[in-house]
């Protein structure tokens, strides 16, 4: 468990008038809701997971049935990560419903997630959590 009582959790909120879009909320966000190290861990392992699984699914009209493999890859990647983030200090912000809970997974996955490691500060976290 995240023992880091100094940082004050923003849970992600998912409502517009919060201001800003998804992107712009889950990037303001996300830094505290991964310090934990194990959790960043299991999201560098499984992110790349689910982006395979997502471009399989996509591609199910061209290869198939191995889209139904691509399915179960994203299921496993979230599944996994939704374990891991109950390390963190805090909880995420519910989902308001199924919308926002594909948009949400898609955003921190294809776009937050991959900024959060470009960016630096995936480094940070874990050198902070060390």
């Amino acid at each position: 468990m995240n023992t880091n009582t100094s940082a004050t959790v923003h849970p992600i909120s998912h409502d517009p008038a919060a201001g800003g879009g998804l992107l712009a909320r889950q990037w303001a966000a996300y830094r505290d809701a991964h310090g934990d190290r194990r959790n960043l861990l299991v999201h560098a392992l499984t992110a790349p997971f689910f982006l395979a699984g997502s471009a399989a699914v996509v591609l199910t009209p061209v290869v198939g049935w191995i889209g139904l493999a691509g399915l179960a890859l994203m299921i496993a990647a979230m599944a996994l990560q939704a374990r891991s983030h109950r390390r963190e200090a805090g909880p995420a912000a519910r989902f308001a419903g199924p919308g926002d809970f594909i948009a949400r997974i898609v955003a921190e996955q294809w776009v937050t997630f991959p900024r959060f490691v470009l960016s630096g500060r995936f480094a940070r976290a874990w050198r902070r959590a060390g």
